[in-house]
């Protein structure tokens, strides 16, 4: 089935789909208008230094809702929901290492663990859509390309790492009509933290993404740099916690949240 396929469904439906293993696909432009969330699950012993990681960097790390230790359902933001099964992939993490990428992470949940939801830039490329600006890995029907850069975050004890942003090329005419968009987006990353020379933050080859696809870019675009919701990922890869569970890096949590509503 195609991204199109997927357009006009709920976050209800997306997530009935994943838990019954017939959607294991990046989330990209399925389910428009609806919110997407990417997804950290840590023990209760490293949960509160995690979060303080997020809250001292807002920008690539927005909040959107923490579960109590062992409640699975992401109340707040898709009632009924269950995180161990509703995502199309996950990443297990041991002392650091990916050990899987299982499509449902039910064998893996302990009593006190806790789910963290936290803003994802699919919520706002409707938005971009609807005001003219091409999103090319939605037209490519493949995952959005994600760069480790040379932008340190603000670190809380064992959690650091510098900061992975997504690219969407685009017209410097389309940027900045981008930036004005996604702007009025501050829970899903907001505006873009570098337009133009990817050199500026780190980055030597676009066509080597360190997580999901190349894309084409075009004679004429620049590449617009967005922070990334996979950066706690590289933190708890380098806090090394005894177990961590991720989404698979564009597998999110599609949830029932309308994307201007976050």
């Amino acid at each position: 089935m195609t991204v199109k396929d997927f357009t006009q469904s709920s976050g209800r439906e997306i997530r009935a789909l994943c838990r019954t293993g017939e959607f294991d696909r990046p989330t990209a432009g399925v389910a428009r208008g609806y919110a997407q969330a990417n997804l950290v699950v840590l023990g209760s012993d490293d949960a509160d230094e995690f979060e303080k990681f997020c809250r001292l960097n807002p920008k690539p790390c927005p909040l959107l809702e923490v579960t109590e230790p062992g409640r699975y359902e992401a109340g707040e933001l898709a009632p009924g929901s269950d995180v161990r099964t509703d995502l199309p992939r996950y990443r297990v993490f041991r002392r650091g290492e990916c050990i899987d990428r299982p499509v449902s992470i039910e064998s893996y949940w302990r009593d006190d663990s806790v789910a963290f939801l936290i803003g994802c830039s699919f919520t706002f490329e409707s938005a971009l859509l609807e005001a003219g600006v091409p999103v090319r890995h939605i037209e490519e029907g493949c995952n959005v390309p994600m760069f480790r850069t040379n932008i340190p975050c603000a670190p809380a004890g064992r959690f650091v790492t510098d900061m992975i942003v997504s690219m969407r090329p685009m017209t410097e005419a389309q940027a900045e009509v981008a930036k004005s968009v996604t702007s009025a987006f501050p829970r899903v990353h907001g505006a873009p933290i570098h337009v133009g020379d990817p050199a500026h933050i780190g980055l030597s080859d676009l066509t080597r993404p360190d997580f999901g696809d190349a894309v084409t870019i075009h004679a004429g675009e620049v590449p617009v740099f967005w922070a990334c919701g996979v950066t706690p990922m590289a933190a708890l890869m380098n806090a090394a916690p005894e177990l961590a569970i991720t989404h698979e890096p564009g597998h999110m949590l599609v949830t029932d949240k309308l994307d201007r509503c976050l």
